[in-house]
């Protein structure tokens, strides 16, 4: 990300990826018609309750699973391999000029779901990975001699195995053997209850809905997370902090009205003062390349976290030391440092130290690695008291191995641990990503994942559209595949540089970075993409670096910071 020469630079295919990806997935999404009373399933084992019959999978990518599931005991799994998208198929009977919903419920990799040889226009639709249950629909008609139509399913090449459940070609009967009645929209759960509390998390429970397959939980108006069960978790959440909660139960036929709103308080941190509910991070330059030299009493303070720039590795793997450029910052002392640390903390900030960079060779693949990582991370917060650890590794990222690095650091360290991200937007575009899986594997424990807007190349949105750098669209519509992606909007922050010195590409003037702000916390200044909902919990911003924000006159930590402060 960061690198000393002021710009954090991309592997060079990564330029292509997002374009080259959307390209290949641009498809259409057609809204979902309603059924009407008489209509029923005309597809056959639509549950996959009897194995994979009547259904025909590609290269025998598909199997049933008994868990995770949307409905019922069963649910479809299949697995692109090589050149094999894992589709799987089902010729199902319909009546010739009428109209048919097709829906299903999928979770996973990349999962499309279509129609062909409808005798008018064949149909598809597809949505990128879902860490949930998520409903695909689209509507079709049959031409004046159809009497049959093939209906799929299928993944991406290279991408992760897609799971489907529930499958259903509502509309008129086809005479082929159909006929599960349309189900109806479940009541609205009650009993909810605040069943624990910690720092960071808010436990729940509730009654169960008849004909329900599943619940979502809303914090404070936001989709939190969706569970089959009766009972949940929301994590990331601030410390000290009082919350609304609202329990929804969804079946095949839709999601139910809330419930009746109960209030959960987060208990008090640990080590001090707690990071704001909208914060402001910048990473604060160890070198000196050009931009304003600080000290860290220098760092303006409109800045909540900071980042020190960067921790080098050792010949161990996986470790890494920190050494202060005490000739590069004019004379700065170790124990200069080490109090302008202690005076930070006192004014209510949080300071931490940044492995990577644009030229971290840092390197976390295997146990013995990991655990030299935790340690040598441990060991740099009780010499020079840093409150926690940002990751900003530019040149790959093994999620198993840093996930058990950072678990282990953190029992070390406890709740009061910091742990932020910088990861690069190709790193974001999937779930399936190591960095993007890392950081729900850490979820309980994550701060903040501030992503990098820059030095980047045309990428995808969450709506499957091409976006590109140095807009508001390009802002929100990235952010929102972390949003809608698993991770809790307190967890996300908008990451740009400070002046156009600061990255090779990708600068926006503040006005740009606030507008995007209240575009995802009120949907309010948005450009062409707006969101679905709103995300008032938005954790906040992230500049590379507090220095040439100083050069610049501190023009972005006055504009952006005392708008991040002053969000919803």
């Amino acid at each position: 990300m960061h690198g000393v020469s002021g710009m954090h630079r991309r592997r060079p295919w990564a330029l292509l990826a997002g374009a080259a990806t959307a390209a290949a997935l641009a498809l259409g999404t057609t809204g979902a018609g309603q059924a009407v009373a008489a209509d029923l399933n005309n597809a056959k084992n639509a549950g996959f309750e009897s194995g994979l019959t009547g259904w025909t999978c590609s290269a025998g990518s598909g199997t049933t699973v008994s868990s995770p599931v949307h409905g019922g005991a069963t649910a479809l799994k299949a697995t692109p391999a090589g050149q094999d998208n894992a589709r799987c198929s089902q010729t199902v009977a319909v009546k010739p000029n009428s109209t048919y919903t097709l829906s299903a419920w999928v979770q996973g990799g990349y999962t499309y779901l279509g129609a062909t040889g409808t005798g008018t226009t064949d149909v598809s639709t597809w949505t990128p990975d879902s860490s949930s249950w998520k409903q695909l629909s689209t509507t079709f008609s049959t031409g004046s001699s159809t009497t049959s139509v093939t209906v799929y399913l299928h993944g991406w090449y290279g991408q992760a195995a897609y799971l489907a459940d529930d499958v259903s070609v509502y509309g008129p009967d086809g005479g082929g053997g159909g006929g599960d009645p349309e189900p109806s929209v479940p009541g609205a759960p009650s009993g909810v209850t605040v069943s624990g509390t910690s720092s960071s998390s808010v436990s729940l429970s509730w009654g169960a809905v008849s004909g329900a397959t599943g619940y979502t939980v809303y914090r404070d108006g936001t989709r939190a997370t969706a569970v089959t069960g009766t009972s949940a978790t929301v994590t990331g959440l601030a410390a000290s902090t009082s919350y609304s909660f609202q329990i929804t139960a969804t079946n095949a036929a839709g999601e139910s009205p809330r419930s009746t709103a109960v209030t959960g308080r987060t208990a008090s941190g640990g080590g001090g003062s707690t990071v704001p509910r909208h914060a402001v991070t910048g990473y604060w330059q160890n070198f000196d390349n050009g931009a304003t030299v600080q000290k860290l009493s220098d760092v303006q303070s409109a800045y909540d976290i900071i980042a020190v720039a960067f921790a080098d590795a050792t010949t161990a793997p996986g470790a890494v030391t920190f050494t202060l450029d005490s000739a590069g910052l004019g004379g700065y002392t170790v124990d200069q440092f080490k109090a302008d640390v202690r005076a930070k903390q006192a004014a209510g900030k949080k300071v931490i130290i940044s492995v990577g960079g644009e030229k971290g060779t840092v390197s976390v693949n295997d146990a013995t690695s990991a655990t030299n990582f935790a340690n040598s991370v441990y060991a740099l917060m009780q010499t020079y008291g840093f409150d926690g650890v940002d990751i900003d590794l530019e040149n790959g990222l093994d999620a198993t191995y840093m996930t058990q690095a950072l678990r282990s650091l953190s029992a070390k360290a406890g709740p009061s641990l910091i742990l932020t991200m910088a990861p690069q937007t190709i790193d974001m575009q999937s779930t399936s990503n190591s960095y993007f899986r890392t950081a729900l594997n850490v979820k309980d424990i994550l701060t903040v994942v501030n992503m990098q807007y820059y030095n980047s190349g045309s990428m995808l949105g969450c709506d499957g559209k091409v976006y590109s750098q140095g807009s508001v669209d390009f802002l929100t519509a990235l952010a929102c595949i972390q949003l809608e992606g698993g991770l809790s909007p307190s967890q996300v922050g908008l990451g740009l540089p400070a002046s156009p010195r600061g990255a090779g590409s990708g600068y926006v003037s503040p006005s740009v970075v606030n507008n995007a702000l209240d575009c995802l916390t009120r949907g309010t200044a948005c450009g062409s993409f707006k969101p679905s909902r709103t995300y008032p919990e938005l954790r906040g911003a992230m500049t590379w670096s507090t220095n040439w924000d100083a050069t610049a006159g501190n023009a972005w930590s006055s504009a952006v910071g005392a708008h991040v402060h002053g969000l919803p």
